[in-house]
């Protein structure tokens, strides 16, 4: 947790917080010993006049008290908000620039836990340790030394007091430390459950799976549930047990005070200020106590985030990149090979091909054969194992992920839209694109007509897009990737929602567009229509190339091939390229 607080704390504003808690600690330890000398030289030798001027002291020091506690509070309230605000921030740009990779060894769920409550935990902490965790140890120890210098033998009754208060705060540590490390796992748990009912709502609805559903929620509530009371009940405990003690420490220190008094050992008011500073050390000892119980349950938290923070991307850019050429636009796989972390097995085998510009490839095969794979590499989402692919002639990993992502537009499998306009997500590819030129991609994807209907380019977009059709989704994200000038124009079974002539219609568009014509089109494709007329068509099966040519060429020749076009397409169906 320190290194958090290294990295986001204003150690300026941190040296104030703990200046203004040094003044409000002096101003609580000074207070008693006024009110003893109040006692013993005002009232017993009846000076009204030492009385005015004493209490005047004490209440001048009460404010000054009160200033120190405000702007203590107001420091260390600042600060830990700003830092959650920078552990936040921090946390999101890790997460948009970590690899496909690293992003999913942590889980959607893990992060936004991560993101909140385990940010909220570490904001807390901070506040009590700028606020309290700082004040206790002092607190604990100045009121100690005034305490013993008021009189050393009422001191005695903190060696029984001490030790069982210890004891005890010991005892909550052991059992409660560990359930606190256990809710954050409880929570993720919680959060993956629920993103799963809210995402997954239609087809809970679909199979009748609402009770099950509910019912696996419930269990991990109640995990959740169960597991707080308990951690909470055992560290509720130390409030009695302190009061307890503290009453009992008060009964010791007035029958002891008492006896001396009596033997004219000890005046009343160093007994009344022994008293509260007896007070005083007991409450701070609580406080103390505390830091070892909320503290480990925070650092569970900080490691958690150093997790996310530490995670190592295997895909980094050069030491020196290579400017990327706009042309000649080519795209190259030089027998690639790729292998997922961990599998056994290859995901690609061999992947070899060329393709120019104003060139179309279209990729076809079975599912799971590794279509998506191979156009993840495009956008350098993942390095291969073996092999090269450059772009422009280019090797991806001399070329900073900067320009290779301006050089690539990619539209992926989810259609991904974003809450706002359909004006706002259309400017997610290109910044400064005119009307003009979004109603022109508009155009090329078909969603023109849809989009007048719907209210323009200011039409409103709800989170997902889920106010749209799943084929106008497709179209909509499709005009997005045409928006963006690019090299390459990837399209990864984005024409599945779409009916065959408005596909056919897209398809002419693309041919036809100046724009997309000047780079290298790659489209991932289950349908043969939409693959029939790509200058060149790669078969893909197992991960492997095992047909390369037009559709007629392949139609003729390639068997994997003519068994996808049996499987589409009736006797007597012909599709032409």
């Amino acid at each position: 947790m320190m290194r958090l607080a290294r990295k986001h704390l204003d150690w300026w504003a941190v040296v104030l917080a703990v200046g203004f808690m040094m003044i409000q600690v002096a101003c609580d330890l000074s207070l008693p010993t006024l009110t003893s000398n109040i006692i013993d030289k005002g009232i017993a030798n009846n000076d009204i006049g030492y009385i005015w001027r004493t209490g005047g002291q004490m209440l001048l020091l009460s404010f000054i008290g009160v200033l120190g506690a405000a702007g203590n509070v107001y420091y260390a309230a600042t600060q830990s908000q700003k830092m959650g605000q920078r552990i936040r921030t921090n946390l999101f740009k890790k997460v948009t620039l970590s690899s496909t990779e690293e992003f999913e060894t942590v889980g959607n769920a893990s992060l936004i836990t991560r993101t909140t409550n385990d940010v909220v935990q570490i904001q807390n902490v901070m506040v009590q340790m700028l606020r309290m965790m700082l004040m206790a140890p002092i607190m604990l120890i100045g009121a100690g030394i005034l305490a013993y210098l008021k009189s050393p033998r009422l001191t005695l009754v903190f060696l029984v007091a001490l030790p069982v208060l210890a004891l005890f705060t010991v005892l909550v540590m052991y059992f409660a430390v560990p359930l606190f490390k256990s809710l954050q796992k409880k929570i993720d748990r919680i959060n993956l459950i629920f993103r799963e009912g809210l995402t997954g709502v239609r087809v809970i609805r679909a199979f009748n799976q609402d009770k099950f559903e509910q019912d696996r929620f419930e269990g991990a509530n109640q995990d959740y549930t169960q597991t707080g009371i308990k951690v909470f009940m055992i560290v509720s405990l130390m409030f009695p047990v302190i009061t307890l003690i503290i009453s009992g420490t008060n009964i010791g220190i007035v029958w002891y005070g008492g006896q001396l008094i009596a033997h004219q050992a000890l005046e009343v008011g160093n007994l009344v200020a022994f008293m509260t500073y007896a007070t005083q050390i007991l409450i701070s000892f609580m406080m103390v106590s505390m830091v070892f119980v909320f503290v480990p349950r925070a650092q569970a938290s900080a490691a958690r985030i150093n997790e996310v923070m530490d995670l190592k991307s295997k895909i980094n850019d050069a030491d020196q990149p290579v400017t990327l050429p706009d042309s000649p636009v080519s795209l190259e796989f030089d027998h690639v090979d790729f292998r997922y972390t961990g599998a056994e097995k290859l995901a690609l085998t061999d992947v070899h091909f060329l393709a120019k510009a104003g060139q179309t490839v279209a990729i076809i095969g079975g599912t799971g054969s590794g279509k998506s794979t191979l156009v993840n590499l495009i956008p350098r989402l993942f390095d291969p194992e073996s092999g090269q692919i450059r772009l422009n002639g280019v090797a991806l990993p001399a070329v900073s992920q900067r320009d290779l992502h301006q050089a690539v537009s990619i539209t992926q499998q989810k259609a991904v839209l974003f809450a706002g306009t359909i004006r706002s997500n259309m400017v997610t590819a290109k910044a400064d694109a005119t009307d003009d030129q979004i109603w022109h991609a508009l155009d090329v994807a078909q969603a023109t007509d849809f989009v007048k209907e719907t209210g323009g380019l200011d039409a409103v977009v709800e989170q997902n897009g889920d106010n749209f059709s799943g084929g106008q989704r497709q179209r909509l994200v499709i005009a997005r990737t045409i928006l963006k000038r690019a090299s390459v124009y990837v399209f990864d079974d984005s024409f599945s929602a779409l009916d065959f002539k408005t596909d056919a219609l897209l398809r002419q568009q693309l041919r036809q567009d100046a724009q997309v014509q000047a780079g290298v089109t790659v489209i991932v494709a289950q349908r043969v229509s939409t693959v029939a007329d790509a200058d060149v068509i790669l078969v893909i099966d197992g991960g492997k190339i095992v047909g390369q040519g037009t559709h007629a060429e392949l139609k003729a020749t390639n068997k994997t091939y003519q068994e996808i076009l049996d499987s589409q397409l009736r006797k007597g169906d012909v599709v032409d390229a």
